[in-house]
């Protein structure tokens, strides 16, 4: 749906709680190594799912969504996205299009892969 992005500049990247209801403009991937829990495929209108761009199992366990690591996690995750081009480049090319929004299901809304990866992106376009 790369179309719901009608007069807005490119490079915009918003990060949004998937359970804060869909945004009204620009593609929407979803961040998420793994679906959220109580939402239905068909609830979300998605451009992608970013699957290998979400940390890797090993790196979500060990961070388990504690403040206090945070910097070290946002360090060893930009590490594993260097090391995946190929997961990145959708979200970059979007971003190029037009906004971006990156759905993510984590309740702290500071500290989480999508603060991460969203700096990334932009220090890449």
């Amino acid at each position: 749906m790369p179309g719901r992005c009608a007069g807005m500049p490119t490079g915009v990247i918003e990060i949004r709680r998937v359970y804060d209801g869909p945004p009204d403009h620009g593609a929407v991937f979803l961040v998420d190594r793994v679906w959220p829990r109580g939402v239905r495929k068909e609830e979300l209108r998605l451009d992608g799912w970013a699957r290998e761009a979400a940390p890797s199992t090993e790196l979500r366990r060990w961070f388990g969504h504690r403040p206090e690591r945070f910097a070290q996690f946002a360090d060893r995750y930009r590490r594993e996205l260097d090391a995946r081009p190929d997961a990145v480049r959708p979200l970059l090319e979007a971003a190029r299009r037009g906004p971006l929004t990156l759905l993510y299901s984590a309740r702290d809304t500071e500290h989480n892969q999508a603060v991460v990866l969203r700096d990334y992106l932009n220090d890449h376009l």
